[in-house]
């Protein structure tokens, strides 16, 4: 006995080769198995729609006619009859027939008993598809469908459960579904209009879904862009292909690249590698078969020759010699493998064959329900259209090549009067970062952090301080160290000539006291260089400031003492009491015990601590000493300042004051100079950070103190080492202001 299928493809495309072939193998093995179908041959017959619907009326007609005798609705014969159908796996064309289908599954409830899908639940796909854009964030997104019956369930119903999901469209376009060999250039120019507003969509994901011959016309649309110079892989563009599409290509397109394809996303269907269908391909001579009227076309399309036959020259270079072997074709025109929709094919073959099977082996009828009608008993005539198993398979996801779509750094602004989902992508500000896609804001690092080139990751940010290994550190350091060199080498000077005129109308107490406390001022910004500590934060300002009062002090005693010991020489004066130490003393010690207690208040209450300043600098983190209260650092200053004022006005006034008392004008110019450095000192602090603010005061430290020195002593050095002579009491007393 023999029983047929029928076999509905499209024979205009390569890939139906493919299935032709699963369809041969599969009834192949099963004509071989005994166990299946024993004493019963399994043969075929294969229908050529060229994707005309109406070619699939005619061949349904001939199913239900006469064999060879086409007489609509008239059969005279059963020993022709056809169990079952299987259709291609183009859903347009088995939307126009009753048959076993392996095209994507359609909602036909009327026709129901009579179907059955090889392919899985779209649903499936389309939830799976959701759960993809959604594990990425990728909310924005446009979508291209053909107008085919099938795909407008994926449009009508499932693109609303998007949004609800929060997923926004930027386009959504409808390409014409009608058939590649029909109204081909009309085809193309549509296609060629929808893709060049996806290129113009801001939506960085684009869905397209198409059907089984979808992919001849989207490399000929992209073939057109890259022809007119517009490569289609530059556009940014991530593609996300749906199970329904297949990548086999038309042969005239063999030598074109899939580069355009390079970074995209496709649903395919679960397939399993079947054992001996590469060997069969390779092993099974095609051109000789017999009953295969397809094999020519393919075969001289495929291998660019001419098969031989009463029509062809003999003499012709390009006739096919048979030996020709699949494998040599590009694997975008013929897969050596099973393709999901081949494998549907192939277990189509099957899932029928073992129902027959099942129905030969049971003297029982088989009965079936129709949803909606009476229960109806089927005989193994009637039964042809009906198959009762379910069938499930589940979809991977396939990537060609992986690509970088999207960047963090930015974040999203609604845009006004859009859709709730539509964004603008906006770059973080300066110092903010986002480490994620579609953040609503940037946020800032985390303290002793900064953000990266790229704004998407923190970084620690660089330790600095005033440190004895920069220029800026050995240079201030230096200068410190020479400075109270001089001092000393100023100060032995006066201890080597303290008996000396000019050192002892000076104030020889005075003048040590004021040299001391300039030395101990230059060694005490060494305190304000290298790593802080709690020690160091702790004594730099506290002594600054009480060896700074001390020096300034003793300039006061001595202008003091330059007017009272003039004045005490006028008849009657009751000041002579005041003229010796005892003045200079007082001054002293009331000044230095002032600003003690400023310095000891300022300590109780709020004593420096160390500190980090990370917001100064984007990239570094400045260690620091915290002074605590500023308004008590300020009181230090101030005091020494007011100290300043009253000594240059007791200096200036007394500087016209007889030569054998007069120092006063020295005094007058070194507290100019101070008070010069430090009224510079407070905007350039002020508008300094990190250890900027450091070296400007330890500069101003040096430069008042150095000026100090320099304007008291020196004149006094130059008369001791060099002009000997002048350094007698009669000289002192001869000389005028």
């Amino acid at each position: 006995k023999a029983s047929s299928l029928g076999f509905f493809p499209a024979l205009g495309h390569p890939l139906f080769r493919v299935h032709i072939l699963a369809l041969v193998f599969a009834v192949k093995e099963i004509n071989e198995n005994p166990q299946i179908l024993p004493n019963i041959t399994v043969g075929f017959h294969v229908y050529n729609n060229n994707f005309y619907p109406s070619w699939t009326y005619l061949a349904t007609m001939k199913l239900l006619s006469t064999w060879n005798r086409f007489v609509p609705n008239y059969k005279c014969d059963d020993q022709k009859s056809l169990p079952a159908v299987i259709g291609g796996p183009n859903s347009n064309i088995c939307s126009h027939m009753l048959i076993y289908s392996s095209a994507p599954e359609q909602n036909d409830r009327n026709n129901a008993a009579f179907f059955h899908w090889m392919f899985p639940n779209g649903n499936t796909q389309y939830l799976g598809l959701l759960q993809l854009l959604l594990h990425f964030r990728w909310t924005w997104i446009g979508v291209i469908y053909e107008d085919v019956e099938s795909l407008q369930t994926f449009v009508m119903k499932l693109l609303p459960l998007f949004s609800r999901n929060g997923v926004c469209f930027d386009i959504i376009e409808k390409l014409p579904g009608r058939s590649l060999i029909s109204d081909v250039t009309e085809v193309i120019t549509d296609w060629i209009v929808t893709f060049r507003l996806v290129f113009s969509s801001t939506a960085r994901v684009m869905i397209f879904h198409g059907e089984v011959q979808s992919m001849a016309k989207l490399r000929t649309v992209e073939n057109f862009f890259t022809f007119e110079g517009i490569p289609v892989q530059d556009k940014g563009k991530l593609w996300i292909m749906t199970g329904d599409t297949d990548f086999t290509s038309s042969l005239f397109q063999r030598t074109m690249d899939i580069n355009f394809l390079h970074g995209a996303l496709s649903f395919i269907i679960h397939s399993k590698e079947v054992l001996g269908f590469r060997q069969f391909l390779q092993t099974r001579n095609h051109t000789l078969e017999k009953g295969d009227g397809f094999v020519r076309a393919f075969w001289e399309e495929a291998f660019n020759c001419l098969l031989p036959g009463p029509a062809i020259d003999e003499l012709n270079e390009n006739i096919c010699t048979g030996e020709e072997k699949h494998v040599t074709l590009p694997s975008s025109v013929f897969e050596m493998s099973m393709t999901s929709h081949s494998y549907a094919i192939y277990n189509a073959v099957y899932a029928l064959t073992h129902a027959f099977h099942a129905m030969h082996s049971s003297p029982l009828k088989r009965r079936t329900v129709i949803p909606g009608r009476r229960e109806s008993m089927l005989t193994q005539q009637s039964w042809q259209f009906i198959f009762g198993s379910a069938y499930t398979q589940v979809y991977t996801v396939f990537q060609f090549k992986a690509v970088n779509v999207f960047h963090k750094r930015y974040r999203r602004a609604k845009k006004e009067g859009k859709p709730y989902c539509c964004y603008d992508s906006l770059p973080c500000p300066k110092g903010e970062i986002s480490n994620q896609t579609d953040m609503d804001s940037c946020s800032q690092c985390q303290k002793g952090y900064y953000p990266n080139k790229d704004q998407d990751l923190c970084i620690p940010k660089v330790v600095i301080f005033l440190s004895y290994a920069e220029p800026l550190g050995i240079g201030l350091a230096t200068s410190a160290v020479a400075l109270s060199f001089i001092t000393t080498l100023v100060l032995a000077i006066f201890v080597k000539y303290n008996n000396t005129p000019i050192v002892k109308v000076n104030n020889r107490m005075l003048s040590y006291t004021l040299l001391i406390s300039l030395l101990l001022s230059f060694l005490c910004t060494l305190l304000f260089i290298g790593r802080p500590q709690k020690m160091t934060c702790l004594l730099r300002q506290t002594v600054f400031g009480m060896v700074f009062s001390v020096v300034i002090s003793c300039l006061l005693a001595k202008a003091i003492t330059v007017v009272v010991a003039f004045m005490a020489n006028k008849p009657g004066s009751k000041l002579k009491k005041w003229i010796g130490k005892r003045l200079a003393i007082s001054i002293i010690l009331l000044c230095s015990l002032t600003q003690v207690m400023i310095c000891s208040l300022n300590l109780a209450t709020s004593p420096p601590f160390p500190d980090s300043d990370t917001d100064s600098f984007l990239q570094n983190n400045v260690l620091e000493c915290n002074e605590g209260s500023g308004t008590m650092l300020y009181c230090v200053l101030g005091f020494m300042g007011f100290l300043a004022i009253i000594s240059f006005i007791v200096a200036f006034l007394a500087r016209k004051l007889p030569d054998s008392f007069n120092e006063a004008k020295f005094i007058t110019f070194s507290m100019l100079l101070f008070c010069s450095v430090w009224l510079t000192f407070v905007p350039t602090y002020l508008s300094s950070r990190g250890k900027y603010m450091v070296a400007v005061e330890i500069f101003s430290i040096l430069a008042s103190s150095a000026g100090l020195l320099a304007f008291i002593f020196f004149p006094k050095c130059y008369i001791i080492l060099f002009r000997p002579e002048q350094n007698k009491k009669e000289q002192l007393m001869r000389r005028k202001c």
